[in-house]
C-alpha cells in the first residue's frame, strides 16, 4: 500500500517535513517514491507548499495520506 506522509528533515528542535508518497511499510525517514512538497511549522504562520496537481494524481491513483497529512491537505485547499 502506498501513503503521502510527512517525512522529518529538520534539526533537533527545528522541525521541518516533506510531503512524500512512500511504501507503508517503510521507515519514517527511508526510501520515498516521489517528493510532493514541503511543510514548515515554526513560520507564523505554518508554511505549506504543496504541489496539488501531483497530490490529485496520487489520490486517485490509489494512495492514502496519513491524518496529518490529510488536515494539511485541506488547510492548502485540496
Amino acid at each position: 500500500m502506498v501513503k503521502i506522509r510527512l517525512m522529518r528533515i529538520g534539526a533537533h528542535k527545528r522541525p521541518f517535513y516533506r510531503f512524500v508518497v512512500a511504501d507503508s511499510r517503510a521507515r519514517r525517514n527511508g526510501p520515498f517514491v516521489e517528493i510532493l512538497g514541503t511543510y514548515d511549522p515554526l513560520k507564523e504562520p505554518s508554511e505549506i507548499k504543496l504541489d496539488l496537481e501531483k497530490a490529485k494524481l496520487w489520490l486517485q491513483r490509489g494512495a492514502q495520506p496519513t491524518d496529518t497529512v490529510k488536515k494539511l491537505m485541506q488547510k492548502a485547499g485540496a
